[in-house]
């Protein structure tokens, strides 16, 4: 089985009003997380995964810096591509209409999600996303990840006008992933999150999600499950015959919220993720290449992984524990 560490990372200023007077604090500490401790926002994120040996795929959302400055965004592309990671396409759109000259010729008001615009209007937001990576140094963009999963039938004509092979968009909890992708709404759910698939020219390589002792769905995200169901999971994802298993975080998630202080909770689940990772190497192997072809098809449905109440009552436990810490 596959195993890919993906990462969304994006800078936010805590609202769209004041950006300017607002980015450099938040510019900071969503790149670094500066604190007494250290840097714990990218940088102890790539510490960690170099002391495991481990690389990932860390998706970029570019479109802030037609806003604030090719420079900034450079500096992040620096930071990864510098420890031999890859760096491929995120796009939040709601930044379009922060961009002077806008991008997108009539737009009025903000649109949140990729889902809300049209086909051509996907394409063009896209190429620029595009543009901005390959100004800042990246030289092989052919992955792509919508913000809030939000990608739906016509992301997929767009990407591929744009060359990009491969996405990994998809999350069976959002319900603004991929809802117009398949007659079926809820037959569609199913199997967006349990396996490659192939729509239009694009492979997709859906978030993984997994039902928790609860009976619960939960995607595979450091910040959303504990370290026991996400062993748990990948043990009965491997067993029930998946290919794949897509992990995601984002450059913020080793900090508390509001904060650049390190949440110690969240590091120590992290670096024991990575930690079983390095020891499971030879049953899970962590890469950062996506096929573009998924000769896997919707009509073999896989059963979905599933974790035990124990383990998800010890993730309970835990944050109800970082609550009160």
């Amino acid at each position: 089985m596959n195993v890919y560490l993906t990462f969304d990372v994006e800078v936010w200023c805590g609202g769209w009003d004041r950006l300017d007077e607002r980015f450099a604090e938040n510019f900071e500490r969503y790149v670094y997380g500066h604190s007494k401790r250290g840097d714990y926002a990218l940088p102890a994120t790539l510490d960690i995964l170099d002391r495991h040996g481990l690389k990932g795929i860390f998706f970029v959302e570019p479109l802030f810096s037609a806003r604030f400055g090719a420079a900034h965004l450079k500096t992040i592309v620096d930071l990864i591509q510098n420890r031999g990671h890859a760096v491929q396409l995120h796009l939040h759109p709601e930044w379009a209409d922060e961009i002077r000259p806008p991008p997108l010729a009539g737009q009025k008001g903000k649109r949140q999600h990729l889902c809300y615009y049209s086909e051509a209007e996907q394409t063009e937001l896209i190429a620029l996303g595009k543009h901005l990576l390959s100004q800042a140094g990246v030289k092989n963009i052919t992955m792509f990840r919508a913000g809030s999963y939000a990608a739906n039938a016509a992301t997929y004509s767009a990407l591929s006008a744009n060359g990009i092979s491969v996405d990994s968009s998809l999350n069976e909890c959002f319900a603004v992933s991929g809802a117009d992708i398949c007659a079926s709404p809820d037959s569609a759910r199913e199997w967006l999150g349990q396996q490659r698939i192939q729509i239009r020219d694009v492979a997709s390589y859906p978030v993984k999600v997994f039902q928790d002792g609860m009976g619960r769905l939960r995607p595979a995200q450091v910040a959303a499950c504990g370290l026991l169901e996400m062993e748990q999971a990948m043990r009965s994802a491997h067993q029930l015959g998946h290919c794949d298993f897509v992990i995601v975080s984002h450059n913020f998630e080793l900090l508390k919220p509001n904060s650049s202080e390190p949440d110690p909770w969240m590091v120590r689940r992290f670096t024991g993720l990575c930690a079983l990772l390095q020891r499971r190497a030879k049953q899970w192997t962590v890469t950062t290449e996506m096929a573009a072809v998924a000769p896997l098809t919707t009509s073999a449905c896989l059963p979905r992984p599933q974790v035990s109440l124990l383990a998800t009552l010890a993730r309970v436990a835990q944050q109800a524990a970082r609550r009160l810490g």
